[in-house]
């Protein structure tokens, strides 16, 4: 979508952000954009969504500047996603959100100078090998009664707590991520997540490149979602572009989309299953899985690394036994997955460590913007698919797998169910991809015309959307993805106090979080 956004001031900001949120029901924060706009000053772009209607709108703040201080109110207290969303802004950009409860670095080092996604920023020689500083407080800004930024100390932990780090070398945390919790005996009362330990600068990069440039960096995000994060790229510049693609490539779009999730889908249960104890479903599904790859391989060339779309298209048409083995590959799934629920999913030790562990409710869900399987658990109805068709999903039938129970079983049962509705997809594309170009011929230099849009695609694990600023030139003024399991993340404090230090990797296990989405 193209972005007409509300311009709003200091004056009227909390106010009118309060009335979008509870008079207009934008009740979800799909994702805050910081950005230097130049001349204007640093600001955010906050993106919103009304769940009930599906509208969206954008919202436009320019920040205060306090002294040598940049200010924005915080949202904390509307959005819960706000949380670490604002702190992205504040590490990248330096913007100090008044109210925030915890405004440390969210990604850089607590001692890293300078805020990267200025334009202004000049990156230092050398690297400190040091051992980070930790503090064991935060700071909370507020502007005092003569109109001057202060800062409130707020400690993280008392004298009598005991913390231990979950990670960042951890099997079940899926990579490097530190869960800082805090622990009554066994019971969790607290988690601070910390990030940021393969962040890579993505969105810093593509500043620099061209627009076929920041496709490479795609699936290097979320590698199970390689198709759908390099398709909300593509979406993105071919709107803003124009575009328009034939029914050929929407075709071939959707069904690699569809094997994309088949993929991401089997190792999400065979890893659950491992998380667990229970090695023989993770080979089950990693046996299955590599049917899959093996018909994704067969026309891209790749097979956990994707590079297949391209700005009008895809890289190369389909192989000529593509169609015939993918529609074995689907006849061959369709019991598999019920032997899945057999051996590890209708087992009496899964449904004890999973069954209301990890409850999310249906807003907590929506506050937290945790979206995907994860999020439909809690009875939210969040399918970008269903609710911003794109490609050909407003064009085939499948069934937004949903449940009301919102905890960790229910999530485990969504990702089977939406394996299935996947190969219902295909079987619905696949004999009938229409004949036509694989690719629609652009200029040499790609150019985008200014303006700012919003594009999003279901991933394996919720919505990617992608935020593009163009100025009119061959490269993006600024290129913002969001994640999926940053969300995700974040609510894991809300869903495991109370519960056993066990149950954290169980509630992890089931919301299936890929840390490179999030590290970026």
């Amino acid at each position: 979508m193209k972005l007409e956004n509300i311009v709003l001031t200091n004056a009227n900001f909390e106010q009118q952000m309060q009335e979008l949120r509870t008079k207009k029901n934008f009740d979800y924060l799909v994702t805050i954009v910081g950005e230097d706009f130049g001349e204007e000053g640093l600001g955010c772009i906050y993106i919103l969504e009304n769940t009930a209607t599906n509208e969206r709108t954008s919202v436009k703040m320019i920040a205060d500047k306090v002294g040598n201080d940049f200010v924005i109110p915080s949202v904390c207290s509307l959005w819960k996603d706000a949380n670490l969303l604002e702190r992205e802004v504040f590490d990248f950009l330096g913007i100090k959100f008044l109210g925030h409860p915890d405004m440390r670095r969210l990604y850089l080092r607590s001692d890293f100078a300078g805020y990267p996604l200025r334009k202004d920023f000049k990156a230092q020689e050398g690297y400190s090998m040091d051992d980070e500083p930790q503090d064991d407080y935060t700071n909370e800004y507020y502007i005092d009664k003569e109109g001057k930024l202060a800062v409130k100390k707020n400690r993280l932990f008392t004298d009598d707590d005991f913390v231990v780090n979950i990670g960042p070398q951890h099997p079940s945390t899926h990579g490097v991520l530190r869960l800082q919790t805090i622990l009554d005996g066994e019971t969790v009362k607290k988690i601070y997540p910390h990030f940021g330990y393969i962040h890579r600068g993505i969105e810093k990069m593509c500043e620099s490149y061209t627009y076929p440039q920041t496709l490479a960096l795609t699936d290097r995000l979320d590698y199970l979602s390689a198709m759908m994060n390099r398709h909300a790229l593509v979406g993105v510049i071919e709107e803003a572009m124009g575009v328009e693609l034939t029914d050929r490539i929407q075709y071939i779009r959707t069904i690699m989309d569809e094997l994309q999730r088949i993929d991401s889908h089997l190792l999400y249960l065979g890893c659950c299953a491992q998380d667990l104890g229970a090695l023989t479903a993770f080979l089950y599904s990693m046996r299955d899985r590599e049917h899959v790859l093996n018909c994704m391989e067969e026309t891209t060339g790749g097979r956990l690394i994707q590079n297949y779309y391209r700005i009008g298209g895809v890289q190369d048409d389909i192989d000529p036994n593509f169609v015939k083995n993918v529609k074995a590959l689907c006849a061959y799934l369709k019991p598999m997955v019920k032997e899945y629920t057999d051996v590890f999913g209708d087992n009496v030790i899964t449904h004890n460590r999973f069954e209301n562990v990890g409850v999310l409710s249906k807003e907590d869900a929506i506050s937290y913007g945790v979206t995907g399987a994860s999020g439909r658990a809690s009875n939210w109805h969040n399918d970008v698919r269903k609710n911003h068709p794109y490609a050909m999903y407003g064009k085939v039938e499948f069934d937004e797998i949903t449940a009301t129970t919102c905890d960790s079983m229910a999530r485990y049962y969504n990702r089977v169910e939406e394996i299935r509705q996947s190969i219902r997809i295909i079987e619905q594309l696949i004999d009938n991809i229409p004949a036509g170009d694989f690719y629609v011929k652009q200029k040499a230099i790609i150019k985008v015309p200014e303006g700012q849009w919003y594009f999003s695609t279901e991933g394996s694990r919720g919505e990617i959307g992608v935020y593009l600023d163009s100025r009119g030139d061959k490269s993006p003024y600024r290129l913002k993805f969001r994640p999926m399991g940053l969300n995700h993340v974040a609510a894991m404090d809300e869903m495991c106090r109370g519960l056993k230090v066990a149950d954290v990797i169980t509630v992890g296990a089931a919301l299936d979080f890929v840390i490179p989405d999030i590290d970026r």
